[in-house]
Order: C-alpha cells, then structure tokens, then sequence
C-alpha cells in the first residue's frame, strides 16, 4: 500500500472549469499531476462524525466520506476523535457516483500498525511481550493486537530446551512452562500481506553474543556445566556463552551413549576447537592423554588375542580387547565364505579368539580377522569335459 503525504497532493481542479483547459494550465505550468488510487494511504483532517457518515478533508484531493460497513468497523476508532483531528484513511474508492472519495478507517488502522510493525523491525527496537501459548514449533506471541510467532530455534540460551533423545513432548512440557512470562524480542518479519510477524528472542542478544565470540580463541581452555544431554553429545554453558561437545570428544573410548559418561549439571573443563557462524564446537578429550596410545603397544600384527564381542554392524564386529582398546572384524574377515549378516558368525557378548593384521594408532585403528585362524578351504578342482566324439556320416554307418 503507498502512503501519499499531503506535500504530495494533487492539483485541485476548480468548478466550472473543463477539464481539458484546467489540465492544459497544469501542463503548462510543470505541475506533477498525481491521482488517488484505491489502496492509497493519505493523511486528512476530521471534519465532522455524524452517525451515517464521517466526513475527511484531504487537503489538496478534497473531500472524503467514511460510511457504511466501514463506519460501523471504525466505531471504536470513531470514539477517540473529534472534529479538527489529523487520521490516516485508506482510499477504497477513489471517486464515487457523488465525485467523493470513499475510505476506511480500519484499512488504514491495518496498514499502520503493520508499518509501526515494520519501523520497529528495520530499527531492531527490543519489544518486551507476554507468551500465549506454545506449540512444538514454538510461541505466540503478541505486538500491537497482531499475533506472532516465536520460533523454537529463536529462543536465547536460557529458554532453548535442553531435552534428552530430542522427545517432543517434553519439549512441549518445557515450552508451556513460558506462558504468561514477559519475553524481550525482535521482530525479524513482518508482513503484511500475509499476515506474518516473526520475533526473535536470541536476536536481542546477538550483538552481545558477537563481542563474547570475538574474544574467543581457538585452543581455549575453559569451564563450564553441563545443560544438555542428547544423543549427539553434550551442551555445556561456561559464562554467558554456550558450546556443544560432540559424542566424539567426549572420551578417548568409544561411546554409544552420552549419558553413560556424561550428566546434566556436571561441571567440566573443555578446550574451544572451533567457532563456526556463532556455534562454538568443545572437546573434553583433548585435555585428556590418549590412553589408545600407550595401551596399543602390548598388541603385534600377527598376534593371537581374546576379545569380547561389544557391538554389531552390518559392515563387520567391534570388539573389545581392554578397557582402552576395540578393534574391528570387517565382515570380510569374518568367514572364508560370503556372510550376508554378521550375527549369523558372532553374538555380542560372546568371547573369541582373533588373529591381529593391521594397527594404526593414530587413527585408533585395530584391524581383526577370524577367518585368519582357519586354513582356507581348498578349491575343488572340477575334471575337464571329455571331447564330444562327432561321428562322421561314414563312422556312423
């Protein structure tokens, strides 16, 4: 919708003048002629509210009329005015039967809130509002009578919910605990045509949150508490800022599963070993001396050793040597023959002897065969076919 101020008024044509002749004049004298168009929002003064009609003075258009279902609408906008005082109106007809211009109040009411909406969105003004209600996705919320929404993703880091295994009905649960509280938030969308308004709560934050990460440090060691366990790792908050210690810097060993090793509100020491776009990647591990490596030296290429089967996967069979040491039985080293499914040679749990063929330490690799301990079979030789005897027509007779 264009919002037309009065300094950018049209030429007013005076009665009695023909039309051709006044434009002529205009023409001549370099005046921009500007018409109405519905959908227009222009400023006028009040000049009388009676109880069919309201009448507006657009200076420069002449005069307006609010009536009709737009009158009843406006009642409660009507209410608050009196004659004399500066609105907005919305053009809806821009020349009636009776040459007047017919508005609505309501249609420009809309227009600026949602302009208010937008100023304070482009100024990234704080607006403190109330949580309605809550859904999986989020909140709602409310600025000026316009309902909006409040992404999960948005939310700072004191409100995100830290919620095990990702289960959204808990994080529901956590969601619902903010209604009726007062949020700082800025608008990131609004529109008006789709009637859309966006906050953000962690914008309010951003600029904040920007100088803290400016004066991280790759290598930085730093202490903290655990906020979230899920199944990819750890949150843990140290100061006004938060990291994520992923499942593979969490330990040296192998893990299956965060919460084995790892509890909400457990105090940790981590190094910062990345700051990508705001997020801050910590590992616990790397403070820690690799046990692999020193462990690994008792073990040889070629030699015979014990292990218990820990996990099964379709590629092959991690085992267990030690408290410190898995190696791997890839599922072609399980069996001379093809094995279409691991568990059909090994069950977890189950001890067996396996023969070692290749180590690599740094990359914590221990390589393991079953099928080294077992001859391999010996191919069946099939006999050649004999010659098929052609007879000749003479032989055959």
């Amino acid at each position: 919708m264009k919002i037309i101020m009065p300094e950018e008024k049209t030429q007013v044509i005076p009665a009695g003048a023909s039309t051709a002749q006044t434009m002529g004049d205009l023409l001549g004298t370099g005046v921009e002629i500007k018409v109405l168009k519905a959908g227009d929002m222009v400023e006028g003064k009040l000049i009388s509210v009676g109880k069919n009609e309201v009448y507006v003075d657009l200076e420069g258009y002449g005069i307006g009329v609010v009536r009709g279902r737009e009158l009843y609408d406006d009642e409660a906008t009507l209410s608050a005015l009196k004659p004399g005082d500066q609105i907005f109106v919305s053009v809806v007809d821009p020349e009636n039967k009776d040459g007047i211009v017919e508005l609505s109040l309501r249609q420009a009411g809309q227009e600026r809130v949602w302009q208010t909406l937008r100023e304070k969105m482009e100024s990234k003004e704080v607006v403190r509002t109330k949580i309605l209600e809550a859904n999986k996705g989020g909140l709602m919320v409310e600025i000026n009578n316009v309902t909006g929404f409040l992404p999960v993703s948005q939310l700072s880091l004191d409100h995100y919910p830290r919620v095990e295994d990702g289960d959204k009905n808990r994080i529901l649960g956590v969601l619902q605990s903010y209604i009726g509280q007062l949020f700082d938030v800025q608008i990131i969308t609004a529109d008006a045509q789709e009637e859309k308004l966006i906050v953000s709560e962690k914008a309010v934050f951003e600029k904040e949150m920007e100088n803290k990460l400016g004066q991280l440090k790759i290598g930085m060691v730093v202490e903290g508490t655990v906020t979230g366990v899920v199944d990819f790792g750890a949150f843990v908050k140290f100061g006004e800022l938060e990291g994520l210690v992923h499942i593979s810097e969490l330990a040296w060993q192998r893990i299956d599963n965060p919460k084995d090793i790892i509890k909400v509100g457990q105090k940790v020491t981590a190094k910062v070993i990345s700051i990508d776009k705001g997020r801050v990647s910590l590992s616990i591990k790397q403070l820690q001396e690799d046990p692999w490596l020193e462990a690994v030296k008792k073990y040889q290429i070629g030699q015979l050793v014990t292990g218990k089967v820990s996990k099964i996967m379709p590629f092959g069979v991690f085992v267990e040597l030690d408290k410190d040491i898995q190696g791997l039985c890839h599922v072609m080293e399980l069996s001379h023959q093809a094995v279409k499914n691991p568990e059909d040679i090994l069950k977890p749990g189950q001890e067996k002897e396996f023969k070692i063929i290749s180590i690599e330490p740094g990359e914590h690799r221990l390589g393991l065969s079953l099928k080294a301990l077992t001859p391999e079979p010996e191919k069946v030789s099939v006999p050649a076919a004999e010659p098929a005897v052609q007879e000749t027509q003479e032989e055959a007779k």
